[in-house]
C-alpha cells in the first residue's frame, strides 16, 4: 500500500510496460549466428534483459548473467548487434495487458508522468513512438541521458527536478530490484509488477511499497491513497 498519494509517476520501459524481449531475443541469435556460434532462445535470454543492451551482449556471449567474455569477441559483437536492434526494435514487442488502460487513467488523472529507462534514446524513442504511448510522457529519461542510469538514483531525481516534485511524492514503478535500489536511493515510493525482468527471482524479494499484476491496477491504488 502506497504511503501517501504522489505527484508524480514515473515508469520503466521493458518489462514493466513493455514485453520486448521478443525482438531483443531475435537480435540475440542472429548475432550469435552470424558470429558462427548457436543461438540461445528466446526464454535463456529472458534472464538476461533489464541492464541495457551493451550487459545483455555479454551475458549472450558468455551464456551467463554474470561475469566478462573475451573483450575482443564483445568488440566484434556489439556492432552487429545494434545494427539488429536499430531494425527491429519494435516488430514483435508488445504492451503488456493493462498498460495502455494504466496510462490513460493517470493522464487523465493529471499526473505529472515520466519515462525512466535503462534502454538507449535510439531505441527507446522509436519503441515508444510505434507503440503509441510516447507522447504521453513529458520527460523520456533514457539510460545514455545522463551520465549515471539505474539502480543510480541520478535519473529519478533529474525527472523530479524536472517536475518540481519533491521527491518524497514520488512514485516510481519498475519490475526489477534495479529500479528498487533506484527509487530507495532518491527517497521515491516504488511500485512493481511481477512479470517483468528480474533475472529470474521474484521481486516481491526486494519487497517494494507496492505490488501490482497489471498497470491498470494502480488507479484502485492510487484511489485508496490519502
Amino acid at each position: 500500500m502506497l504511503s501517501k498519494k504522489p505527484e508524480m509517476i514515473l515508469i520503466d520501459v521493458d518489462g514493466t510496460m513493455v514485453d520486448s524481449v521478443p525482438d531483443l531475443a531475435f537480435c540475440v541469435d542472429e548475432m550469435m549466428q552470424k558470429l558462427g556460434r548457436e543461438p540461445w532462445g528466446e526464454e535463456r535470454v529472458r534472464d538476461w534483459v533489464g541492464n541495457g543492451v551493451e550487459r545483455l551482449v555479454r551475458r549472450a556471449l558468455i551464456g551467463q548473467l554474470d561475469g566478462e567474455p573475451v573483450e575482443a569477441d564483445f568488440e566484434r559483437a556489439y556492432p552487429v548487434f545494434l545494427e539488429l536492434y536499430a531494425n527491429n526494435t519494435c516488430k514483435r514487442s508488445v504492451l503488456y495487458q493493462g498498460v495502455r488502460e494504466g496510462l490513460d487513467y493517470l493522464h487523465a488523472a493529471g499526473y505529472a508522468l515520466g519515462c525512466v529507462t535503462n534502454k538507449a534514446e535510439r531505441f527507446t524513442v522509436p519503441l515508444l513512438k510505434a507503440l503509441g504511448i510516447y507522447d504521453i510522457f513529458a520527460i523520456v529519461i533514457s539510460g545514455d541521458t545522463l551520465e549515471y542510469s539505474k539502480p543510480h538514483p541520478a535519473p529519478l531525481l533529474h525527472a523530479a527536478e524536472f517536475f518540481k516534485v519533491d521527491p518524497a511524492h514520488a512514485l516510481m514503478v519498475g519490475d526489477s530490484v534495479s529500479d528498487v535500489k533506484a527509487a530507495r536511493a532518491a527517497g521515491f515510493m516504488i511500485a512493481c509488477l511481477p512479470y517483468g525482468y528480474n533475472h529470474g527471482e521474484d521481486i516481491r524479494i526486494a519487497k517494494p511499497d507496492l505490488l501490482i499484476d497489471a498497470l491498470a491496477d494502480l488507479r484502485t491504488e492510487l484511489e485508496q491513497a490519502a
